[in-house]
């Protein structure tokens, strides 16, 4: 199951098996530059169906790091397009990460911005507190990165919602205190901003959403919350990648990670939400990975590390699921021998 096509709106991908955000932080002033189209088209050639480029910034301090790619000038379209058209040239389907660092950003020089003036950690410095007219205009700024996304050809943007980042800031109970509208309807941000996204993307693509199902603090957000908040939601977003924690650097729950531990996340988004789902996490076993599937817990697998380690995962996830899955045509001489190989 892991090879079969899904479809999301008009936007076909050729398998399940999606590449994670993960940022590279070698960018300059947000332009992507040769190492990401590398990096990304790579992933293409070995047969990713759907490819996430890293968090990429809808305003300049909204950046985790001045390495971290960028999406809020006209300049930087033609880059993030060559990417684009990469991947889909090998047949991926490929989208950009829109987010908002907030508090987490390394900009402290430049001051930090988030709903309220919480520090993300106890040598940070306190955000500024966002203003109502500021609110308005990063509304706008995530539109803009919407329509520069359509101008770079990409087939699908995900909005990053989780890990303690600025929309999760908003959402957060932990980070937003605010006394006005945005405080006591802690979705309102994330609601204007998807509405927005919404008008600026063409509705035949899809929008996806990273979310944090449970935040792993005292206080914080737990799944139940966070699920009926995914199903109050889905007239906008079309697939939703189910992560966790990050709100603090340190979490004041214990857990232990394991292959598999954020699946029923992703399980009771898909059941209870009504949202077709990725899961996320250790998933690098392509055994666990159809497992997942095959069991109705997920429609995507989201893989990360592994996809560092080996740009050709899914060929190889193929051959241990007895897959017969199309290779590059330059390729095809190695595939022919790969039985004779230990």
């Amino acid at each position: 199951m892991l090879f079969t096509p899904i479809e999301f709106r008009d936007v076909q991908a050729r398998n399940r098996l999606m590449m994670s955000a993960m940022c590279q932080y070698i960018a300059d002033d947000g332009f992507a530059n040769d190492w990401h189209l590398t990096h990304y088209a790579s992933r293409a050639v070995g047969q990713a169906g759907l490819i996430s480029l890293e968090m990429t910034a809808v305003h300049p301090l909204g950046r985790i790091t001045p390495g971290c790619l960028g999406i809020w000038k006209d300049e930087h379209v033609p880059g993030l397009r060559g990417i684009a058209r990469s991947c889909q040239q090998h047949g991926a389907r490929v989208g950009v990460q829109l987010g908002h660092a907030g508090r987490k950003g390394e900009f402290f020089d430049q001051g930090l911005v988030a709903p309220s003036p919480v520090a993300f950690a106890d040598k940070w410095p306190a955000p500024r507190e966002l203003t109502h007219a500021e609110v308005r205009e990063l509304v706008d700024c995530y539109a803009q990165a919407a329509r520069r996304a359509h101008e770079a050809g990409f087939d699908y943007i995900e909005l990053h919602a989780a890990h303690g980042y600025l929309i999760n800031q908003f959402t957060s109970p932990l980070s937003n205190r605010r006394d006005d509208a945005y405080g006591s309807d802690k979705l309102r941000f994330l609601r204007e901003v998807l509405q927005a996204l919404r008008e600026a993307w063409p509705r035949h693509k899809p929008i996806f959403m990273k979310v944090s199902t449970i935040e792993r603090d005292e206080g914080g957000a737990q799944q139940a919350e966070v699920v009926a908040r995914v199903a109050g939601l889905r007239d906008y977003v079309d697939l939703v990648i189910a992560s966790s924690g990050a709100m603090a650097p340190t979490s004041g729950i214990r857990f232990d990670a394991f292959p598999g531990y954020q699946v029923p996340f992703a399980e009771a988004i898909r059941r209870e939400a009504g949202v077709p789902s990725a899961a996320v996490g250790m998933l690098d076993h392509p055994l666990l990975a159809e497992e997942v599937l095959k069991n109705g817990r997920a429609d995507v697998v989201a893989v990360g590390r592994q996809f560092l380690r080996d740009p050709y995962y899914p060929l190889h996830a193929a051959r241990v699921l007895g897959a017969e899955i199309a290779w590059p045509k330059p390729y095809e001489k190695a595939r022919k021998d790969w039985k004779y190989l230990v």
